[in-house]
């Protein structure tokens, strides 16, 4: 009786004290052994015991670091904006590339032209190959990264810094050309206006800045040295392809015209043959065209006497048309039309009327110096 008591009194308590009470028992009967290991059993699927709790002498592993939280712009990731831009100009350098390839006529959407010749002059390869189809190959790399580093599995084993650090190259190389592309489009094209080089340095610079609020400007700043370097690779590149690249004639893809001398019938005065020598001695160039009408008339106007003093520049001395560039020394004043008059720095477009020359020459009447 005394030990159905007890058993009936331990099921009553609750589990922690009937757990204690039990594992004082002495009895040996088969109910109370069974009734000591039911508690224990309990007790390890309710409370598991820790790896420190089983060996204290096992050091605790460090703390794992949450990964960094991918940077935002007004409410959308840093990658969804790579991404975007970088679509934005795969489509523009796919239908470029279309046009390079096919010889297709591109459409300019602004008003005056000058899409089409850009595209087809010699800046518009590097290195024999099609500029448009290398900022393909740019935008295409800079898309996928992009998804990748949003989510998308498109090439496993690339974690997220170095995703983020090639973008970062990328792009920085991607405005280093562009800005030198602008830099020929000012002074190899001058007056020519191209809608799409504008918006893909426009595109480049968006991409490169995006990156920079990515990674931030503290971390970037470790990266200045790389960034450079790239830079400079870049533009060394630019530069010796096209240290041999000209301008061409525009409309003249068709024929090819002999270069010919044309005969100055007027005689000089002694003001024009004292006006050409003052302009040749403050370094006023006149470059013109052979075939050029205008060019023509200014040497009339001169005479012959004082058209053998100026300083005439032959900006087509090997003939003009289908295969025949212009003269690098014309190409690297940015001349566009003909005749151009360079005094002073001072750019003067079209045949001058002699007072006019003298003025901005700094020539008086009397054959001097104006103060």
């Amino acid at each position: 009786m005394a030990t159905i008591s007890a058993t009936l009194s331990i099921s009553f308590l609750p589990s922690p004290i009937r757990f204690a009470v039990a594992t004082t028992s002495t009895s040996t009967t088969s109910s109370s052994s069974w009734r000591i290991k039911r508690p224990a059993r309990f007790r390890c699927c309710a409370e598991p015991s820790s790896p420190e709790q089983e060996n204290p002498s096992t050091p605790a592993p460090p703390p794992v670091k949450p990964p960094a939280s991918p940077s935002s712009l007004w409410g959308i990731s840093t990658s969804t904006w790579s991404a975007g831009v970088a679509g934005l100009g795969f489509l523009e350098t796919a239908y470029l590339s279309y046009i390079k390839l096919t010889g297709s006529e591109a459409f300019c959407p602004v008003s005056g032209g000058g899409c089409g010749d850009v595209l087809q002059s010699d800046y518009s390869v590097v290195f024999g190959i099609p500029l448009p189809l290398l900022g393909l190959v740019a935008y295409g790399l800079v898309l996928t990264l992009s998804l990748q580093e949003n989510g998308k599995k498109f090439l496993p084993g690339i974690d997220d810094l170095d995703i983020r650090l090639t973008l970062l190259l990328i792009s920085t190389s991607m405005a280093t050309a562009s800005s030198y592309f602008l830099y020929i489009l000012n002074t190899r094209f001058i007056g020519t206006s191209c809608s799409y080089c504008l918006l893909s340095a426009f595109l480049s610079f968006t991409l490169f800045s995006i990156r920079v609020k990515d990674l931030g400007l503290e971390r970037v700043q470790k990266f200045v040295g790389l960034q450079l370097s790239v830079a400079i690779i870049v533009a060394l590149a630019l530069t010796n392809s096209y240290s041999s690249a000209t301008t061409q004639l525009n409309g003249t893809n068709d024929f090819v015209l002999e270069r010919y001398d044309t005969e100055i019938t007027t005689e000089s005065t002694p003001f024009a043959i004292a006006l050409a020598k003052h302009l040749r001695s403050v370094g006023a160039k006149m470059y013109g065209a052979f075939w050029c009408s205008h060019c023509n008339e200014q040497k009339q106007i001169f005479g012959r006497e004082a058209t053998k003093i100026l300083d005439y520049v032959e900006c087509f001395p090997n003939g003009a048309g289908k295969g025949k560039k212009m003269a690098p020394e014309c190409a690297a004043a940015g001349i566009e039309g003909f005749p151009t008059w360079i005094i002073n720095g001072k750019v003067l477009g079209g045949d001058q009327e002699l007072p006019i020359l003298a003025e901005e020459s700094g020539f008086t009447v009397e054959g001097t110096e104006q103060s």
